[in-house]
């Protein structure tokens, strides 16, 4: 493997559960590390880095400038360090290098914010549109509630007619930021497509 596609891999992961490269909030660190994917970049192999890139170019150039420090390195820092030594040892080497790097200031950076004590949270109301009429509304909130991640708890619901006699389950919950991802709890209640139409998010409050 190339060291840009174990960087890709690596940010691809980082990403699978952060809206940006350090979290919930925007940072220098995304501004640089945009600067590493390729034009080419495999949408299929990272998607998570994809979708990343697509909202961190929606913005100009002055608001990315604007954008204060980041509280762990970059991708684009981590492949600079690693091109100047390009000429020594193998890239498997080098790989891993880069990788143990990034994964242990990441674990430092994680450790600080432990430190803090302060644990960001938000509130979160979701619209359950139900596949048709006779979806089963009662069950599909028992499966709904029985998803698990780590930093989420699940509030009060109700049942709100949409029209014609069809409800859906608006339901609540309460998340932690840095620990859920509201667009991968989203796609976890879709991945119930018999019973499931669709998911939207009605409401979301810092708490």
């Amino acid at each position: 493997h190339s060291t840009r596609t174990v960087i890709m891999d690596a940010l691809n992961k980082n990403l699978a559960d952060k809206s940006y490269v350090n979290g919930y909030v925007p940072s220098s660190a995304d501004a640089e590390t945009l600067a590493t994917v390729p034009a080419d970049l495999d949408e299929a192999k990272f998607p998570h880095v994809a979708r990343w890139a697509r909202h961190i170019r929606s913005f100009t150039d002055a608001e990315r400038k604007a954008w204060g420090a980041a509280a762990a390195p970059s991708a684009a820092a981590a492949e600079e360090e690693d091109d100047d030594i390009d000429l020594f040892g193998s890239d498997d080497e080098e790989d891993e290098e880069v990788e143990a790097e990034r994964n242990r200031r990441l674990a430092e950076s994680q450790a600080k914010k432990k430190e803090k004590g302060v644990i960001a949270k938000s509130s979160v109301v979701l619209d359950v549109k139900p596949f048709d009429d006779e979806t089963d509304l009662g069950a599909l909130e028992t499966k709904i509630r029985a998803v698990e991640m780590d930093g989420l708890e699940w509030k009060a619901s109700k049942l709100e007619e949409i029209a014609f006699g069809i409800k859906k389950l608006v339901i609540s919950c309460h998340v932690e930021d840095d620990k859920v991802s509201t667009d991968l709890l989203v796609e976890k209640i879709e991945e119930f497509d018999d019973e499931v139409q669709s998911v939207d998010i009605a409401a979301f409050n810092k708490l």
